[in-house]
């Protein structure tokens, strides 16, 4: 008999609305792998069990009282990541200087408890969100299930490994540079990141590149679907504001894409660099796919110019100050964290303007490039897995981050656009390790995405290969 924890989250709703799984059990579930699992894989800062077991609880009143229009998910655990506010839950947004309890939800994760999901907690993430690999000073580093000795990215790097690792169904991530892309590429998941404006990033996450969204992690394409209905929304006073789908996410991963034109390239954008043998692999299967599918694949020109990268990292560094640190705390911050800040503190309010307005041409620019396409494959990263403690590099924070450029220089410039994307784990190393590859859609485009990416996995299924620690 299957556990729990390998049915989708889509087949746990199922069984919850037909009164054959009650949502305290599979809370419970998720709460005992957590406690035996969890810092093996640094997926959770903060566990909440009497929070997800009250919040379970109201959910299954919500069944038992029925009949009820329920959403797609409910009942189903979802833990937040540790960057987001859940009012009475610590917040440490991955820093020893920080801890605060939140008297207000963000609105995704008020969108979360609206649809019926319950918060096992707050997963892992680097410091403040910078780096493409999460390992902090508050908890064990996030580690892909499919090899320990290896990072499961960042900075959604706990929401990753919590997923893959069987200690969530599902899980809220956010992206502003590929930080859902990257964890799901090397812990072999689905990652969405939406359109901008798709998710409200309300009240209070808005930003100076507007680089930053919410978006979904989990084990297949509908699951995914279904979380990014459920979160996404807008809030009042929100800059951006996607417009409603005809439908919802979850029905388009049903339907047929029918014929789409696809372009490819895997010429690295953000980082003169190879890419690894074992990702082209990914990249060619891929293509190879899509093709025999009798989609229209084609080879083009990556639609960047190099000098949008040096725009994106003034950007960067002075969204490495807008946290607020007292003076004497500054030098308990990580050394790449300082490093960003100091650099931050270097760019005028001049020369932020001409970066962000830079961005926003390039990414007029690289739309109008890649309009004639319904898609655009590239791979997710130049290289598999990396090792933990493999980037960081304390002793030389530039460094550091020169190799976060060279393991990750296709995924920052979607941010840029604000187009949807999305990894897939199409392909592993023949070691073992997930490789993702990096669907892209036209703006606000998530349905053709997901209907491309849903036949992609019909084709060639994963779910069923799962991690040693499942």
């Amino acid at each position: 008999m299957a556990a729990v924890h390998d049915l989708t989250a889509l087949e746990q709703a199922g069984a919850v609305r037909r009164r054959e799984l009650s949502p305290v059990e599979l809370t419970e579930h998720y709460l005992r792998r957590i406690e035996r699992l969890g810092d093996v894989v640094g997926a959770y800062i903060t566990v909440t069990p009497e929070l997800a077991l009250d919040q379970a609880r109201a959910a299954e009143r919500a069944v038992l009282d029925g009949p009820a229009d329920l959403g797609p998910l409910h009942g189903v655990p979802v833990p937040v990541k540790d960057l987001n506010n859940v009012a009475g839950v610590r917040l440490t947004a991955g820093s020893a200087v920080v801890e605060v309890v939140p008297d207000l939800d963000d609105h995704v994760v008020i969108r979360l408890r609206e649809g019926g999901t319950v918060c096992l907690g707050k997963t892992n993430t680097p410091e403040f969100g910078l780096p493409c690999y999460t390992e902090n000073a508050v908890a064990p580093p996030a580690r892909t299930p499919w090899d320990l000795t290896r990072s499961a990215g960042g900075s959604s790097g706990g929401a990753a490994a919590a997923v893959a690792a069987g200690l969530a169904p599902l899980a809220q991530g956010s992206d502003g540079g590929g930080s859902i892309r990257i964890p799901a590429s090397v812990c072999g998941l689905v990652g969405i990141k939406p359109s901008r404006g798709r998710v409200s990033t309300g009240p209070l996450g808005y930003s100076v590149g507007d680089l930053g969204v919410q978006g979904p992690l989990a084990r297949t394409v509908r699951d995914a679907a279904a979380l990014l209905d459920v979160m996404a929304g807008g809030f009042p006073g929100d800059p951006f504001e996607a417009p409603r789908p005809p439908e919802p996410f979850r029905a388009a991963a049903d339907r047929d894409p029918g014929r789409l034109r696809v372009g490819r390239f895997r010429i690295p954008v953000i980082a003169d660099t190879e890419v690894h043998p074992d990702c082209v692999a990914a990249y060619e299967r891929a293509s190879e796919l899509l093709a025999d599918l009798g989609h229209d694949v084609e080879d083009v020109a990556p639609p960047f110019r190099s000098e949008v990268v040096p725009m994106f990292e003034r950007v960067w560094s002075v969204l490495a100050l807008l946290n607020p640190i007292r003076p004497e705390n500054e030098p308990r911050l990580r050394p790449l964290t300082r490093w960003l800040r100091d650099r931050g503190r270097e760019v005028d309010g001049l020369g932020l303007a001409q970066a962000v307005s830079f961005m926003r041409q390039a990414s007029r620019r690289a739309i109008a490039a890649s309009s004639s396409y319904d898609v655009v494959l590239t791979p997710t990263l130049a290289q598999p897995p990396a090792l933990v403690g493999g980037i960081r590099d304390d002793a030389d924070p530039a460094g550091d981050f020169a190799r976060q450029k060279e393991f990750t220089p296709f995924t920052a410039p979607y941010n840029v656009t604000g187009q949807p994307a999305v990894s897939l784990p199409l392909h592993h190393t023949g070691g073992g390790l997930p490789v993702g590859v990096q669907l892209v859609g036209r703006p606000y485009g998530e349905a053709t995405l997901i209907a491309l990416a849903a036949q992609l996995e019909r084709a060639r299924p994963w779910l069923g290969r799962v991690p040693p620690v499942w």
